[in-house]
């Protein structure tokens, strides 16, 4: 902290965690969200044939943490639809998103330099939803870590987490993309987070909630935007986990066996490939790879 206060940094935190949300950050959450959705195939068609499952599953990519957060503390569910400021905006992205002519205003906002601009503020949501979360889950459960922890997660990851039940809704059960046996970073980086800022809520990490909130932000923003300007699909977890995850939970550790098949299955399409022998499992893995990678998950 005395570190902090003399690079002039703790004000600036202070400052930071500050800013209001809506509109503009809550905006580009949306769009951001929304884009995600429209990504989804068959998405274009289901909001053509159903505009009100296509609305649905709009308002679940953009608000289902809210709800996740609600069903775990026994709140009401639909509580968050009465912020009727939020709604119309959410809808009103959905519409241009999905229905502006020519598509304009989605080929605007998925310009690459706009797009990684509304990616960053969507990641200062993100970060300040998991904050908020454990925040209300202490003021419930004052000694409940687990608690705290899985109400932060959810509250940064929630659309993903609730991705099968999003899927129903256009029509499509794909229990294999579970979101828990595949996580993707956005998932992985809330629950460390979650983790981090139940420590600070709990005071067994020293620094400031404000400090927090600021270095966590600046992290998931970096990197977001790169690996959305890189075009890449890893996770700046993978190499620590790769060297931890064998030693506590054995050798043939799945999460990284996974992340071996998707590249081994892009990479190595040749006779001679060790894959070769299970071509048509290999085509779906490449197709449901490719899939996943326009889709983590709002990301």
């Amino acid at each position: 902290m005395e570190l902090l206060s003399a690079l002039s940094l703790g004000e600036l935190a202070l400052s930071f965690s500050r800013v209001p949300l809506f509109p503009v950050f809550d905006l580009s959450y949306f769009i951001v969200s929304i884009i995600y959705l429209k990504y989804e195939p068959g998405a274009v068609e289901l909001s053509r044939r159903h505009p009100v499952a296509s609305w649905l599953c709009a308002m679940l990519h953009c608000f289902g943490s809210y709800i996740l957060a609600d069903l775990l503390l026994g709140e009401p569910l639909i509580d968050y639809f009465s912020n009727n400021s939020s709604i119309l905006l959410a809808s009103a992205v959905w519409y241009l998103i999905f229905f502006c002519p020519l598509d304009l205003f989605y080929k605007c906002v998925c310009f690459l330099p706009v797009k990684l601009i509304f990616v960053a503020m969507k990641e200062v949501v993100r970060v300040r939803k998991i904050a908020v979360g454990i925040h209300h889950a202490h003021h419930h459960y004052h000694h409940g870590w687990f608690v705290m922890i899985a109400t932060g997660w959810v509250k940064g990851s929630g659309v993903a987490l609730m991705s099968n039940f999003e899927q129903l809704l256009r029509g499509v059960w794909k229990p294999e993309t579970n979101e828990i046996l595949h996580m993707s970073f956005p998932t992985k980086a809330s629950l460390y987070g979650a983790i981090l800022f139940t420590l600070q809520q709990t005071r067994w990490l020293p620094v400031s909630k404000a400090s927090l909130i600021f270095i966590f932000t600046m992290f998931m923003v970096s990197c977001k935007v790169f690996l959305t300007a890189t075009h890449s699909h890893s996770s700046p977890f993978d190499v620590l986990e790769g060297y931890i995850c064998p030693v506590l939970f054995g050798s043939a550790w799945e999460g990284d066996h996974h992340y071996d098949n998707h590249g081994g299955s892009q990479g190595s399409s040749g006779p001679g490939s060790p894959h070769s022998a299970l071509p048509t499992k290999s085509k779906e893995e490449l197709s449901e790879g490719s899939r996943k990678k326009k889709t983590k998950k709002a990301d």
